[in-house]
């Protein structure tokens, strides 16, 4: 409870210092929750769920619809774009953020032991980007973060799991997630995989459950599927930004990793494009654009992969003058970043040497997340769902140095 109070107060604490971004009346209160905040303001004003943007666009998929929900109930309540609906909003990040320090907890004394929890505990509490980003920013990241450490959590138990309930939940849970934070489904096939690998090889039946689980997970997301399909006519799985995206990591101009010359929110030729085509013909459109540039550039499209790689990895995009003055903290940035980096793969390569196993689910999270985000387009906050991961890889590296840390499959037996 100390380490949750004491992360709560921290970022409580800078969510006051950093209130007013929320509140800037530029571009009619774009700051304020950007696409999330368009999207909510529509569901409070009776439009239903439609216009991420900057006019009424009509029906949209841009994101999946919980956490919009989420924000439309704030406004229902507090207000559009009030002063107290940012209060309650950055709250409630900052709440969800604290309430993950119960999480790393759980997962590190799992795995390895108490003393690495307790210390994982504090060091999220106290880790920079745990306290910076969810007063900062306005979106679906740490609610996601959440969900992610409880489906981490809840696959140990299903290693042993006989009773059918706890795998439906497991179902309805990532059913939840999806419609939450689509980007999380990387991980879905590699932990699935991880569970069933454990069962069959413990001579435990895994087909039939795993049917189950999946077919709760239909259940929770296929009204979803169904909306989009009487809306646009067409199977639209999850989002129908795909394209953008795409497009965004094949502009062809990397001397920043924000894609401001591309896109509907910085481009007035692209934003008229956004509303003469309608939001699904716009991204069809860039997908489009975004596979002719790979066939005619893959070379260069190979390249900026992999500085994206390198960006997701370290922070690292740039060191020029003119990109330093745009981002001035990103040297210290890179320094904490890259080391957080570099401690989390000792600390994996450790746990995986002792137990591969039962450390691959690790490997498995930091490796497939980031995957799509590879592929498309980066943004500083993308990492932070698999943060608390690196912060417990982190924790048992240097607790190694120490001799105060001890890992094994034992221990996942014995929890």
């Amino acid at each position: 409870m100390w380490v949750v109070l004491v992360a709560l107060a921290i970022r409580l604490v800078v969510m006051v210092f950093l209130l007013p971004e929320q509140l800037e009346p530029e571009r009619d209160h774009w700051h304020f929750g950007y696409e999330a905040g368009r999207i909510a303001r529509s569901i409070a004003q009776g439009r239903g769920y439609s216009s991420p943007l900057f006019a009424d666009t009509g029906p949209t998929a841009w994101m999946t619809p919980v956490y919009p929900y989420v924000v439309a109930g704030v406004f229902k309540v507090f207000g559009i774009y009030t002063k107290m609906s940012a209060i309650v909003l950055l709250s409630l990040n900052a709440m969800i953020s604290a309430l993950v320090c119960v999480l790393v907890f759980l997962i590190a004394r799992i795995s390895f032991g108490d003393r690495v929890a307790k210390w994982s505990a504090w060091a999220w509490a106290l880790c920079p980007y745990g306290i910076y980003f969810p007063v900062e920013r306005i979106w679906e990241t740490w609610l996601a973060t959440l969900l992610l450490c409880v489906l981490f959590l809840k696959m140990f138990g299903l290693e042993h799991e006989e009773k059918i309930f706890p795998w439906i939940t497991f179902g309805v849970l990532w059913g939840v997630t999806a419609l939450t934070s689509a980007a999380l489904l990387s991980v879905l096939p590699f932990l699935a995989g991880w569970v069933i690998y454990r069962r069959h090889r413990a001579g435990r039946r895994w087909f039939g459950v795993n049917v189950v689980a999946a077919a709760a997970f239909l259940v929770v997301i296929s009204p979803w599927f169904i909306r989009n399909y009487e809306v646009f006519h067409r199977v639209v799985p999850f989002r129908d930004n795909m394209g953008l995206v795409l497009r965004l990591g094949t502009r062809g101009t990397t001397s920043h990793w924000a894609h401001y010359e591309l896109g509907p929110w910085h481009s007035q030729a692209e934003w008229n494009e956004f509303q003469q085509l309608g939001e699904f013909g716009y991204m069809q459109n860039k997908k489009r654009q975004a596979v002719e540039f790979i066939r005619t550039h893959p070379g260069t499209y190979a390249w900026d992969t992999m500085r994206r790689v390198i960006f997701i990895w370290t922070g690292y995009w740039s060191l020029k003058h003119a990109y330093l003055e745009q981002e001035p903290l990103d040297p210290p940035n890179i320094f904490f970043c890259s080391t957080l980096t570099i401690l989390a793969l000792f600390g994996l390569r450790r746990a995986l040497r002792a137990d591969l196993s039962a450390a691959l689910p690790y490997a498995l999270v930091l490796f497939s997340f980031p995957l799509v985000y590879y592929i498309t387009s980066p943004e500083v906050y993308y990492r932070r769902p698999i943060d608390p991961f690196f912060v417990i890889l982190a924790v048992v590296a240097v607790m190694k140095s120490s001799g105060q840390c001890s890992v094994g499959s034992d221990q996942l037996r014995a929890k």
